[in-house]
């Protein structure tokens, strides 16, 4: 047995938590001792970990109690089925981070931030998800699915087209080569992010060289000038 502060101890709910689960009979104690304390078994302590997978899919606690107070409640078929929604949710905040990498990196601040899904995984009870309106540039990005690893290696290959931007601003940026790059940052934005156009394109390079954070991240990889130069060389290739 265990009392109230020790299982507050071991799962970081804190006490005053465990006893408002008791009085609306989400968790009883299995017995109270004669000062009136409570104690808790292996059984409440199994039943608390359920709770909590279900407050990490942010089920509301009505919810909760009636899905386990149910007759047909099935413990192990219920830990399939978190186990299936915490995937989602995984997944979900990998799409965020990855999109938050294209904020950082290509500039998706272009994009409608509402097309963010905000609504919670809730498939027990079929709650409507909201549904925001989405740029055609985010709905494209949103539908590439990557793992983290190939993310990081997504970034590393885009910072090496700013180094190779790098190698040519001692030159003009209207020279072949600098337009030949261009044309190369263009293809891989389209490729593996979204459709570039030349307006999104000249967008971004002007994006590249007055925001002092992207102006940093570029000439981190291709050394200083290199996100100015970049700005140019777009601005030239798409005719301004």
């Amino acid at each position: 047995m265990m009392t109230v502060k020790q299982v507050s101890d071991i799962s970081g709910v804190s006490i005053r938590t465990l006893r408002y689960y008791d009085r609306i009979g989400l968790l009883s104690p299995a017995e109270h001792t004669e000062a009136g304390y409570r104690l808790y078994d292996d059984a409440a302590l199994e039943r608390l970990q359920q709770i909590l997978l279900f407050r990490e899919l942010e089920f509301p606690l009505k919810d909760i109690i009636a899905i386990m107070e149910s007759p047909t409640y099935d413990r192990k078929q219920a830990l399939a089925q978190q186990i299936e929604l915490l995937e989602l949710k995984r997944q979900h905040l990998d799409d965020l981070i990855a999109f938050a990498r294209g904020i950082k990196m290509i500039g998706v601040r272009a994009v409608d931030f509402s097309a963010f899904d905000t609504s919670k995984i809730d498939e027990y009870t079929k709650r409507a998800k909201e549904k925001w309106g989405n740029t055609k540039a985010y709905e494209e990005f949103s539908h590439k699915k990557r793992t983290s690893e190939e993310n990081e290696r997504l970034m590393e290959d885009f910072a090496q087209l700013f180094a190779e931007f790098g190698e040519l601003k001692g030159g003009s940026p209207e020279s072949s080569e600098a337009q030949a790059m261009v044309k190369k940052l263009q293809g891989f934005i389209t490729e593996h992010f979204y459709t570039c156009t030349d307006e999104i394109l000249s967008g971004l390079g002007k994006m590249y060289a007055a925001d002092s954070e992207f102006r940093e991240h570029i000439n981190s990889a291709g050394g200083k000038g290199t996100a100015e130069f970049a700005a140019k060389a777009i601005a030239v290739y798409c005719g301004e």
